[in-house]
Order: C-alpha cells, then structure tokens, then sequence
C-alpha cells in the first residue's frame, strides 16, 4: 500500500466508520463468540508476499466487527467507558498520519507546547488552582505509578534510585479498601510491596477515616517502619466511592506526607461546579489523577496528572543521556521526563480538538443528563419485587442486587447474554452485586430506560 491507495482505503474506512456508530444499536454490546474463535479464522504463520488491500479489507469486515465488544454502543453500562467523540476520531486521524514521537519538545514542538496549554485549560475546567502543572499520561495506573516512585523516592532521599531498596526501611503507603486495584499494582511494582500497601478503615459512607489514617501512620512509626504517603479515592471504580479529601490530607500534612488522589473516572465530573463538594480540598493534593477518556469523549488512551511541583516526580523519573539533550535548551520542559516510558504519542491534541469542538458547556450537558439519568433508572429499578439497591447512585453510578447471589449472578449472564444492553459486576462489602454506569458520550435517556426494561423483562425468567 502507497499514499495513494492510503487515500482510497482511508475513505473507505471513513464510510465504513459512519455506518458502524450509526448502526450500533441493532447490535448485541457484548461479542457473542467462544474463546479461540476469532484466532482459528486466521492464518497460523505470516505471509511471505503481500496482501491486496482489498483482500486486507474484506477480512477485516469478516472477522473482525463480530469479535468485538462495543464500547461505543450507547447501551454500554459495564466498567467505565472508553469514549470517542467524532472529534476526537478525527484528531487521532492526523496524529495516526504524523506518527511523531513527542519524547522531548526538540522532536515534536507542537505536542509539547499543546500538551502544556491543555493541561492549563484542564485546571481552569476542574477548577483547580492557577498554579498547577501536568502531564499526560497514557493510563491512571502509570499515572499513580509515577506517584508511589516519586513518594518512595523522596522518603529516601532519592537513595532508592542509585543503591536500590536492599537496607532501606520498610516503607508503608496509606489507602482505603475501595481505592482501585491500581495501587496495589503501583507498591508492588515499586518494590514497596503489597503487604506494605495499609488499606485504612472506611466510615459508613465508605469514606477513609482520618483519625484512623494518623493512628495507622503513628503506629507504624513507632514501630520503626518508614511511611512515604498517602493515596486517596474521588470516586472509586467498585462503587463510586470518596474519601473526606480535605480532612485526611490535613493528617498526611501534620504527618509530613505527600498526597495522590485516584479521580480517575469522577475527575471529568468536576467541570460541573456543583459536584465538586465530593471532592472538597482537592487543592491541597500533590498529585491529581483524572482521565478524559473515560466521561469527556476523549478517546483511550488519555490520562491527566496534574502536580503541585513537577520537581520530584522528574528527579525520580528523569534521565538525560547525551542523547536526549537539547542543545542550548537545557531548561526546557521534555515530558518524557515526567513519565514512565521514554517515548509518547500526540496525546494532546484529541483534548484539543474536543475541547474546542464540544465546549465545556456541551460537555457539562452531558454528564448532568447522564447523571440524572441513572437516578432515574435507579429508581426504575428500585420499584421491582426482589430487587434491592445497594449502593445509592454516585454521580452516575450505582449497584444493586437480588435476594440471592447465585440469583443476582444468574440475572447478570441473562443481561449480558441478551445484548440489549452490558453491565459488569463487583463486591461490595462481601456481596457479589451488579454494577451500573452511565456515561456513554452518544447515549440518550431512552438508552438508560432501557436497564430498568430489561432487568424486569429478564427478571421474570429467573
């Protein structure tokens, strides 16, 4: 294939884009196909000559659409969702065809200085303090993973970097029991360990206690263990959850610890001024984490971190090799520094293009309705015999079950078989419930009454 032929098979893509969201509802959300399946309809070794694009293309429309689970379709109500608005498309489109590497601001000036002015809007949209800078990352998970690095470095005053953790203190980090699996992984793969990771106790509205932070801290310090910070929860994934923001990192600051606060999902609610009283304090935090991806139409992958000071986090994550120098500019910002891996794609500018496409007003629109929607169908559904709500809708999620496990779980394989529409499922407090989230950047109200409809349809099977 030449840029020629690129020109024709791009067109085609285009169309064909246009006819898959417009016909997204007339499909199941979910892939109906066994494990194994898609990968016996293709060849077990490579070709030794080329392809026709035309053939290319014929097997992509064959094999591929039927092994996918739509998370586009409007009827998506599992996990997060992992928005595209037409916009964003269209900007990925242009980095896809400039291919730059944005490691330093040398390689692609463009990325770097778009990236910078992005992060600025960002902070006026959430409303958070002029100061602050940031960097985009490709997940929450590195995100909070550069966070625990920084954290464990400048506990040991950057020692960790240059004769490793063997003769270090043990060191402890502080989190509640609905903080994402992604801090787990974060201690882990920063050597700390999980046995170290200090899930702290929550009160009855699922919140860190405060007072049972500073015991948990003071109590490790007399027992010689080292402390190096404390990650908090803005809306956790099992449940929407929120820590007391500002009156636990008033204990991490009387203890002299650095702050991570996981926002990953409910970050992009916070355009909305009315909603950021869950996360009241946010100000204070060292590290933000907030993914556009998930509820701002910002196609995966794409995850903001916003920093207090960048300083810790580029001495624990910086290396300049000769190589990577810039001649003359040695004070200029390169994000690679700033993250984990060396090299980075052209994030910002899908942030830039929806930003600008959609406004902040249109973006609030949408994740209002989508919140009053799920009220909504939590209501709906709460009206049902045997049907229990268990945890109250969080922005715009909610869980709920039936009288059984073994019921409730029946019920989800019945959701998720039928197709109509795709919801997930989690623990809370020991019960296996089901899991409802709305946000879905092209869906609509008749697409949320679509859960309750078919929970009580398929109900009546059970």
């Amino acid at each position: 294939m030449d840029h020629e032929e690129l020109k024709h098979w791009s067109k085609r893509a285009a169309d064909w884009t246009a006819e898959y969201h417009r016909g997204l509802r007339d499909h199941p959300v979910r892939a109906k196909v066994e494990p194994g399946a898609i990968a016996t309809e293709l060849p077990q070794s490579p070709p030794e000559y080329p392809d026709s694009p035309a053939t290319i293309w014929e097997d992509f429309c064959r094999i591929v659409p039927k092994g996918i689970t739509h998370w586009q379709h409007p009827r998506f109500f599992a996990y997060f969702p992992a928005n595209a608005a037409p916009a964003s498309m269209l900007a990925e489109q242009l980095a896809n065809a400039m291919s730059a590497q944005a490691m330093l601001w040398q390689t692609s000036p463009a990325a770097t200085e778009i990236e910078q002015v992005m992060i600025g809007w960002l902070t006026q949209a959430l409303g958070l303090p002029s100061e602050r800078v940031g960097v985009i990352h490709d997940s929450a998970t590195t995100a909070t993973l550069s966070a625990v690095l920084t954290m464990r470095e400048q506990a040991l005053d950057w020692a960790g970097l240059s004769r490793g953790l063997s003769g270090a203190p043990r060191l402890r980090i502080y989190a509640s029991p609905e903080t994402h699996s992604s801090v787990d992984k974060a201690v882990r793969l920063a050597g700390i360990g999980q046995d170290n990771l200090v899930k702290v106790p929550t009160d009855a509205g699922l919140s860190m206690k405060p007072g049972a932070l500073a015991g948990a801290i003071r109590a490790d310090r007399a027992a010689g263990m080292l402390p190096v910070g404390v990650i908090l929860c803005a809306g956790s994934t099992g449940v929407g959850a929120f820590d007391r923001i500002a009156d636990c990192i008033a204990v991490a600051r009387a203890e002299g610890l650095p702050v991570h606060v996981d926002a990953a999902w409910a970050g992009s609610a916070m355009i909305c001024p009315e909603f950021r009283t869950l996360w009241a304090g946010i100000e204070g935090a060292d590290s933000i984490v907030f993914n556009p991806h998930k509820w701002l139409g910002v196609q995966f992958d794409c995850a903001v971190q916003f920093l207090r000071d960048p300083g810790p986090q580029v001495r624990t994550l910086g290396l300049r090799p000769s190589y990577l120098e810039t001649a003359g500019r040695e004070e200029i910002i390169n994000f690679n520094e700033w993250t984990v891996p060396l090299g980075r794609r052209f994030r910002a500018l899908k942030l830039w293009f929806v930003l600008r496409a959609y406004g902040l007003e249109g973006l609030r629109t949408r994740i209002r309705n989508h919140v009053a929607w799920a009220r909504e169908a939590s209501e709906a559904l709460r009206a049902l015999p045997g049907l229990t709500i268990v945890t109250e809708p969080s922005l715009s999620l909610f869980s709920f079950r039936l009288e059984t496990e073994e019921a409730t779980a029946a019920l989800l394989q019945r959701i998720n078989d039928d197709g109509r529409i795709y919801l997930t499922q989690t623990r809370h407090q020991g019960e296996f419930v089901i899991r409802v989230q709305v946000g879905q950047f092209d869906c609509t109200r008749a697409d949320v009454q679509m859960i309750p409809a078919v929970v009580a349809d398929l109900m009546r099977e059970i």
